[in-house]
């Protein structure tokens, strides 16, 4: 009985939410080429759960997932290694998220060796499951926006009776660069002398129970934000704006704009694309 209304009430909050459209063109092709092997990829994601997430943490970032390359063969763009609720810890390819906002953290330090080994971390963790028998732990999740107190939000994630590390993607990640000695949050001895008394609770509370947030990737000190597009080489005067009355092409989101501005986008991009190969 509790397997079955789990495994509904797991579909339904990972449904997505019709309507959602990325705020910004995504370029796949410079995603996927700017991504290496242990980058951490926040995602925006659209499903009813995700909703709930970015309300709990006040964050854009709902999901994580890390990239692991061609470690895991056959998959356009490269692999990822995520933890959802109906798969639990799984491969999926980049260009699932190939519509959504995105974000790149990587972390700053880490040698080649040590970041196969976080990536080989998440793959051997692969099959692993989230208990939809603890429906408790999957109902904190069915209000979008719960009238519950700023302070006592991220600690709703860790309410119910299952595993949070098994619930929470970024919670699996976090662990997984643990086990090399990486750090995600700054240590609680680092940040006495800064903040406020809430602040320095918060960060101690997010340790002790290892519950680690998307947002958390961002916010770390300790991580570097990559942005495909400047990384490649950006100059704002080359973009043409389009004139008064210029007809929109047919269409939504990334390809709402004038006609005459998305040619010349097109033609921008296949120059860059050409220089960066040469």
């Amino acid at each position: 009985m509790g397997v079955t209304l789990g495994a509904r009430l797991g579909r339904w909050l990972e449904a997505d939410v019709a309507g959602f459209e990325p705020l910004v063109p995504v370029d796949f092709d410079r995603l996927s080429r700017s991504l290496r092997i242990g980058d951490v990829l926040l995602v925006e994601g659209r499903a009813r759960i995700s909703t709930a997430i970015k309300y709990l943490t006040q964050s854009t970032w709902s999901h994580a997932a890390l990239y692991v390359g061609d470690l895991v063969p056959r998959h356009e763009g490269g692999a990822l290694v995520e933890v959802t609720l109906q798969d639990g810890c799984h491969v999926v390819g980049l260009e699932k998220y190939a519509r959504h906002n995105t974000r790149i953290c990587r972390a700053v330090s880490l040698s080649e060796p040590e970041r196969r080994r976080v990536a080989q971390y998440m793959i051997d963790r692969i099959g692993l499951q989230y208990d939809l028998r603890n429906v408790i732990d999957l109902a904190r999740f069915m209000l979008p926006t719960p009238p519950v107190p700023i302070r006592f939000r991220r600690r709703l994630l860790a309410l119910g009776s299952g595993d949070p590390t098994k619930a929470i993607c970024s919670s699996l990640i976090a662990q997984a660069f643990h086990s090399v000695g990486y750090p995600i949050l700054p240590d609680i001895r680092t940040s006495r002398a800064q903040g406020t008394r809430y602040s320095r609770r918060e960060v101690r509370h997010i340790r002790h129970h290892s519950l680690f947030a998307p947002r958390d990737f961002d916010l770390s000190p300790y991580f570097d934000i990559i942005k495909p597009l400047t990384r490649r080489g950006f100059d704002h005067t080359e973009i043409e704006w389009s004139q008064v009355g210029e007809p929109l092409v047919e269409g939504r989101g990334a390809d709402a704009m004038p006609a005459g501005v998305l040619a010349r986008l097109r033609r921008t991009r296949a120059r860059a694309d050409s220089d960066t190969r040469h």
